[in-house]
């Protein structure tokens, strides 16, 4: 039987406040699964706003224990209480000591289980994205997760711009590879619709990828450019790509069939020569 799953992403503007910002992806979380959706992915630190425009202690409050803290909890809830797999990208605090915060995505399974976390791999330090300031590099890999729907894995906003990570999430397994993220119109809105196809296409899976949108007046003036969208294993947009200005709720069909079919035609996990790539190791 064909594998069709439905998946969404939220594409949303800062509130002003942390519990007001969990209630609309909640709400939009309801909406879709009112539409069919069986996964969802929320943005890059979903819960509160774009904090590294500037380097300030005070958004260290935002920090959470993942999965013991209290928005992993209401996750898992939402989870539960639609049938969805939800992605939620936090501010986690490492459970072992104060002061070791990562940025961290939970993957939690339709039925509420908490199946593990991503931690941000790769961490900018760059007018505007002064993130090294607040988040430590993560430590736990490329994991994937057998989720309801398939193997989900995570990639995390400047994660995007490295390969390397995207064909290790290929070959641990992913069939969806979610890319949540936070970037400003200017820098890097060139490659937004380039990158992600190209990781699409060279492993031969599915990529939803977010950006928000608006102006965080109260932290700085970058203008998230929003335009999140679903991308196939041939690189093809599935369906439009959300607005450059408003929010937005997408709800897609991904085949996952056409994976294999992809790949059976595009032998590049076969061709690879990683006796040959022992350069790509050197710092």
């Amino acid at each position: 039987m064909p594998r069709t799953v439905r998946g969404a992403l939220v594409q949303a503007s800062w509130t002003g406040d942390k519990e007001s910002m969990i209630q609309k992806h909640e709400e939009r979380a309801h909406e879709a699964a009112r539409q069919g959706a069986q996964f969802i992915l929320f943005q890059e630190l979903f819960y509160g706003p774009y904090f590294c425009q500037v380097q300030d202690a005070q958004y260290y409050s935002y920090t959470e224990l993942i999965p013991d803290g209290p928005t992993t909890k209401r996750m898992q809830d939402l989870a539960k209480g639609t049938g969805m797999v939800v992605v939620a990208p936090m501010y986690e605090v490492d459970e072992r000591a104060s002061g070791i915060y990562y940025n961290t995505a939970a993957v939690i399974d339709s039925d509420g289980t908490y199946l593990g976390k991503y931690r941000k791999t790769h961490i900018p330090h760059v007018k505007g994205f002064w993130e090294k300031f607040y988040f430590r590099p993560g430590n736990l890999g490329y994991p994937v997760f057998q989720t309801a729907v398939g193997k989900i894995g995570v990639y995390i906003c400047y994660d995007r711009h490295f390969p390397e990570g995207a064909r290790a999430l290929g070959l641990n397994g992913a069939e969806i590879v979610l890319i949540p993220s936070a970037t400003s119109r200017g820098l890097s809105e060139y490659l937004w619709r380039i990158e992600q196809p190209s990781h699409a296409v060279a492993n031969g899976y599915y990529v939803g990828t977010i950006n928000r949108v608006g102006i965080e007046k109260e932290i700085g003036d970058d203008d998230f450019y929003g335009q999140s969208y679903f991308v196939d294993p041939r690189g093809q947009f599935v369906g439009d790509v959300a607005s450059a200005h408003d929010e937005e709720l997408v709800v897609r069909d991904l085949d996952l069939d056409r994976i294999v079919e992809v790949r059976n035609t595009w032998q590049f996990f076969r061709d690879r020569r990683p006796d040959a790539y022992a350069d790509l190791t050197r710092p």
